[in-house]
């Protein structure tokens, strides 16, 4: 699935069909409201992106985008009308993937994109982690539980994340907040306790997976 956060619709309706011709499933957003609302289900394999649009900007974007670790991998090629060397470098510079100057031809956004994929598909091929019959698979953005699937939210989903990549480490309450929820996180701190027993529930019989250390934190081991 790829996602396209542009405001003009002819330009995005254009793009979509563009894609949908070219064999890959699409969608599209016009601001980035109904985009993060869609981020919270499914999470798409590339993502292309205008810079002006209305409210928070693409840069804005870009940056929300690779600071969250369950989002950081995901691709995303800029699509915009401005073409200065400044906005490219600028784009770029932040960890956009690529870069595609508005107008463009056809031909030209499917190559980009394909190029962007399969330049990606290395890292991201070899992206799976493993806690006891956990497993998580960031490029299908996939969670097993022994043999279920498991759908998560975009927060339980980082939160699983930054977990799995840190097996056996007792990671505190407050490494938790800052890195899911950010420093400047002004919500409730029993939000994690929360997130922790949702995870926990979903997971069902290797949610014991998730052990709380009394005083600091969790940890997530192997069971």
């Amino acid at each position: 699935m790829i996602y396209c956060v542009e405001d003009d619709p002819n330009i995005r309706e254009l793009i979509i069909y563009t894609l949908k011709t070219g064999g890959f499933e699409a969608k599209g957003f016009s601001d980035s409201i109904s985009f993060f609302n869609e981020m919270k289900t499914k999470f798409p394999s590339l993502i292309l992106l205008d810079i002006m649009l209305p409210g928070t900007d693409g840069l804005t974007i870009l940056k929300k985008l690779k600071e969250n670790a369950a989002t950081s991998d995901i691709p995303v090629i800029m699509l915009t009308a401005k073409g200065t060397e400044f906005d490219k470098v600028q784009g770029l510079d932040m960890g956009a993937d690529d870069y595609i100057t508005k107008p463009f031809g056809v031909l030209e956004l499917i190559s980009r994109v394909k190029s962007v994929l399969r330049r990606v598909e290395p890292k991201t091929k070899n992206n799976v982690l493993k806690a006891g019959d956990i497993t998580m698979d960031t490029a299908k953005r996939m969670v097993m539980a022994g043999n279920t699937e498991i759908k998560l939210t975009a927060k339980e989903f980082e939160l699983l994340y930054y977990l799995m990549s840190n097996v056996d480490i007792v990671l505190t309450r407050d490494k938790l907040l800052d890195k899911i929820w950010g420093f400047d996180f002004e919500g409730e701190t029993r939000t994690l306790d929360v997130h922790i027993r949702s995870l926990r529930k979903k997971l069902g019989k290797y949610g014991k997976a998730i052990e709380t250390v009394r005083g600091v934190g969790y940890r997530i081991g192997a069971l």
